[in-house]
């Protein structure tokens, strides 16, 4: 691949990127309106499944190789980026308000599932009975996600204002979901593909390339998807997103790469890199306290500089 054809593989993969996300966040929030439901629940749904596709093949194909460290680096790395570059980029564009409910029941269940893991992964193995032990966890919020949506549906069905006449139809809305998730998937592929070749080219070591390009690729969907959300205002797209994402990540990349393939871990991914993803997670919460259920632009920088302080680390102490 030459340089020519990078660059227009960098910028190729950032246009069906971006525009992967419009049709993504105008599909989803459509559906939410046809189906009665909340765009929060689509995003914590939906849209957090198909943005971490990209964590779950990383995952799968890791533990296939018996790559352990790749599997839970890949997952602390993603939720860690997730909640300080995505969340706080989007916040730069927009300040994101966050419902109360979601302060209180969503984000504490994300930082309860990063919690999980402790226990699980303390003996620095993940067995089969513990991967299946996370999928049920990650079936059982499904599940409750769902009837908790149909529940908020019925009593508030009345208070609910009828669909525009030119609003998306069912059809169309999945649709639109459905070729944006391919899109996304597609541009984050082309994206990857030009920044490394790229970054091979001007001399970055491989070391600089995977803790940059590759982890910030994988994130890439929920980027761009959240920042699409921000610009139009969506916030419980965006909110819904990143937090789902890390459900997802946590329960669903971790368990089936341990169902598939047990594996082992080193001691670091139970000590400071763990309780940085944990400390990320609880900053998050805090800084929407902070806000008053509003993350702004203060919050923001204050975010995006721990991501920029954590990648400093990860180049200092990653021999």
């Amino acid at each position: 691949m030459g340089i020519i054809w990078s660059i227009l593989f960098l910028a190729g993969g950032l246009l069906v990127l971006w525009k992967s996300a419009e049709l993504l966040v105008d599909g989803a929030v459509a559906l939410a309106h046809r189906l009665g439901i909340s765009s929060l629940v689509i995003g914590l749904t939906v849209v957090a499944m198909g943005t971490s596709a990209p964590e779950v093949a990383a995952g799968i194909a890791a533990a296939l190789r018996g790559a352990g460290d790749i599997v839970i680096g890949n997952v602390y790395g993603s939720n860690i980026a997730n909640l300080a570059l995505v969340g706080g980029l989007a916040a730069l564009i927009n300040p994101i308000t966050v419902k109360k409910t979601t302060l209180l029941r969503e984000i504490p269940v994300m930082l309860i599932v990063a919690l999980l893991l402790w226990p699980i992964l303390n003996d620095l193995q993940l067995s089969r009975p513990e991967g299946a032990l996370l999928l049920a966890f990650f079936l059982i919020l499904i599940i409750l996600t769902i009837i908790s949506a149909k529940n908020k549906t019925h009593s508030e069905k009345t208070k609910r204002p009828a669909p525009e006449k030119k609003a998306f139809t069912i059809k169309k809305s999945i649709l639109c979901v459905t070729a944006g998730l391919i899109g996304l998937a597609l541009g984050a592929e082309g994206t990857v593909r030009g920044a490394v070749y790229i970054g091979e080219r001007i001399g970055l070591s491989q070391a600089v390339i995977g803790l940059t390009i590759i982890a910030v690729g994988t994130s890439l969907p929920e980027l761009v998807t959240c920042i699409v959300a921000a610009f139009k205002k969506q916030y419980d797209i965006s909110i819904g997103n990143l937090v789902g994402s890390n459900i997802f990540n946590t329960l669903l990349v971790t368990g089936i790469a341990g169902a598939i393939s047990p594996f082992g871990i080193a001691a670091r991914l139970i000590g400071a890199d763990y309780w940085i993803m944990i400390g990320i997670s609880g900053l998050f919460a805090l800084a929407i306290i902070a806000g008053r259920l509003i993350i702004n632009r203060i919050e923001a920088l204050l975010l995006v500089g721990c991501y920029a302080a954590y990648i400093v680390y990860l180049l200092a102490f990653s021999r």
